[in-house]
Order: structure tokens, then C-alpha cells, then sequence
């Protein structure tokens, strides 16, 4: 019997099983998923419909909950109290076209997308989560963060509206912009004095949301890669290369705001990995300086009629203030 285990058609039979049973427990699990959400938005059609033929006012409508509530518990158990109704009622409100829910998606990811008040920010929302096969983990902290809003800063009326159909669609250098980049999930001190060193090693330590903050195609190279010219060694903080954009991404990351010399000592990286690291399949490297401070305008002439593919863009190392972020993008679309 021993010999029979220790045999390696033995151990693939028992791969095989844990193949199937796992593959048998996926499907049963969307299938329960698809229920759900199709019974929940049901329920929510039902209840506003009653309330539509009934013309009740708001203050009766949450009473009617309440009711609901009760009797539902009373006749099949958990499950139904006023808040769960109420979300269910709200699923309806926001997605009146079935057609418009998806099945990618979980009752628990819808949930976190009710909370979202603003239409265009929620429709990103579950585009991207669609798109990035996010967590409801990774849902939560991209709104946390303002996600929408910081992408949408860079953009004008027409590519808002885009954005929140689309999603965020990677097509070349702009479409990395997010201004700020958020790394709460540092965890650094606000009162520490922290070193740009610091900051690396934490990124290192937290690669996994660093490259969710990055956005979807990025494969990390290396840390502090070297780069020598004329017996003169420089280091580049963090090297990626984007799967979708073909092409090396170099970024540095800098304590208070970026300087003049800090731009010329990224376009210098960005020619010596154009000439030296590319190969011929390798698109034009893309270079980012992530820094706590930037002068807009001394951004501007640095890099006035010059072919480098190089974002400035500021980094915090705490949440951003999301309603102010609102309100800006607010003033743009109804200019």
C-alpha cells in the first residue's frame, strides 16, 4: 500500500480529483452568484414598483421597509433586515436595465458600488473592477482613494465621460497619469522623518499594492538598477516594464519637490536604457518622478519641445482629500 502511494500515478490521480473538485466548487460558487444578484435586483424591482403604484412619499417608503423587513425575517429568516432591503431597493434604482449588471461581478462588489453617490465615478468603479478582476479588498481602496477623480484631474469633459464608460484604457504614457499616486498603504508615520530610502524599501515591502496603485501591465525589474557612463555610476530607484505599452518604465522618487536637475537626470536614464537596454521589439522607455512637491510651470519649460516620455506627478503618503478631488472634477464637467 505504501509503495502504491509513493507511486506517481497515484499522485496524479489525487492532482486530478482536487483538479475537478475545485473546478466543480468555482462553478457552483458563480453560479450561486448569479442567482443572488439576479434575485436581488428582482427583489428591488418588486419593491419599487409597489411603491410607484402606490405613490407613496419618501417617509412612508421607509417605513414600508421596515415592514418588509419583519415579516420577510419572521417567514424565511436572516437576510432581510431594512439595510439589506435597502441596498437591494438602491440596485434597482442604479441599474434599471438588467442587461447593464454584471455576473463578473459579486453582490459584495455591488454593495461597495452602491455607496459610490456619484454615476459616472460608480460606472468606473465596476468598469475597472471588471477589467482588473479586482478584490472587493482592492474596490474598497481604490474608491477609499479617490481613484476616479485623480485619473479624471487630467482629463477634459469628453475623456471623463470616456473614462467612466471605459474604464482606464492603457494606450500610452498619459493614460499612467494619476495625480497624486497614494501610498497610504505604507504605513508611514505622518510625524516620521522618513528618507527616499524609506519610502523604497516599504515599496519593496508592499509590492503588491504598489503595483495596484501603478495600474494593470506593470512587471517589476528591479530596485536601485545601475547605470554607468564615463566611469560615472547613477542608480535608478525602481524599473518596471508595461506589458501593454512594450516598454521599460524608470522611476524615481524624490523628498519635497522636484527639481530641474532631477528631470535632466531622468531624461539621461530614459536615452541610456533607449540605447543600451532596448532591443528591437521595445518601444520608447517611459520615465516617472514620483515627489512630494511640483511646480506645474517649471515642469512645463523643462520639458518644453522635448520627445522624452517623462510624468511628473506628486505622491502622498496619506489619503487624499476625495471631496476635494470631486469638487475639482465637478468643475470641469459642467464647464
Amino acid at each position: 500500500m505504501d509503495k502504491l502511494i509513493e507511486n506517481k500515478a497515484y499522485k496524479e490521480l489525487i492532482e486530478n480529483i482536487g483538479s475537478a473538485f475545485n473546478k466543480a466548487k468555482s462553478k457552483i460558487i458563480s453560479a450561486i452568484n448569479v442567482e443572488m444578484i439576479d434575485t436581488y435586483w428582482e427583489i428591488g424591482k418588486n419593491i419599487i414598483e409597489f411603491e410607484q403604484k402606490g405613490k407613496l412619499k419618501a417617509e412612508y417608503g421607509s417605513k414600508l421597509l421596515l415592514r418588509i423587513s419583519k415579516d420577510l425575517k419572521l417567514k424565511y429568516g436572516k437576510g432581510f433586515s431594512r439595510s439589506n432591503l435597502s441596498y437591494m431597493r438602491q440596485f434597482y434604482i442604479k441599474y434599471p436595465n438588467r442587461e447593464t449588471v454584471s455576473h463578473k461581478l459579486t453582490w459584495s462588489h455591488y454593495f461597495e458600488l452602491l455607496k459610490v453617490e456619484d454615476d459616472l465615478a460608480r460606472e468606473f468603479y465596476q468598469n475597472q473592477a471588471i477589467k482588473e478582476n479586482w478584490t472587493v479588498r482592492e474596490l474598497k481602496r481604490q474608491k477609499k482613494t479617490g481613484l476616479f477623480h485623480r485619473i479624471a484631474l487630467s482629463k477634459n469633459k469628453e475623456k471623463i465621460l470616456d473614462l467612466s464608460k471605459q474604464g482606464q484604457v492603457i494606450k500610452s504614457e498619459e493614460d499612467l497619469t494619476k495625480d497624486p499616486y497614494v501610498f497610504e498603504f505604507l504605513g508611514i508615520p505622518e510625524n516620521y522623518e522618513y528618507t527616499e530610502s524609506d519610502i523604497e524599501n516599504a515599496i519593496i515591502s508592499n509590492l503588491q499594492n504598489f503595483l495596484l496603485e501603478l495600474g494593470k501591465g506593470f512587471a517589476f525589474i528591479g530596485r536601485q538598477q545601475r547605470i554607468t557612463l564615463n566611469n560615472r555610476h547613477y542608480k535608478v530607484d525602481l524599473v518596471f516594464y508595461h506589458t501593454r505599452l512594450k516598454c521599460y518604465v524608470l522611476i524615481d522618487l524624490k523628498i519635497g519637490e522636484v527639481e530641474y536637475e532631477h528631470i535632466g537626470q531622468m531624461k539621461l536614464y530614459l536615452g541610456y536604457y533607449e540605447k543600451e537596454i532596448n532591443d528591437e521589439n521595445d518601444n520608447q522607455p517611459i520615465g516617472i518622478i514620483l515627489s512630494e512637491e511640483k511646480d506645474d510651470i517649471m515642469v512645463e519649460y523643462a520639458m518644453l519641445n522635448d520627445n522624452a516620455k517623462l510624468i511628473v506627478s506628486k505622491y502622498q503618503l496619506f489619503l487624499p482629500n476625495v471631496n476635494e478631488l470631486k469638487n475639482k472634477v465637478k468643475e470641469i464637467i459642467d464647464k
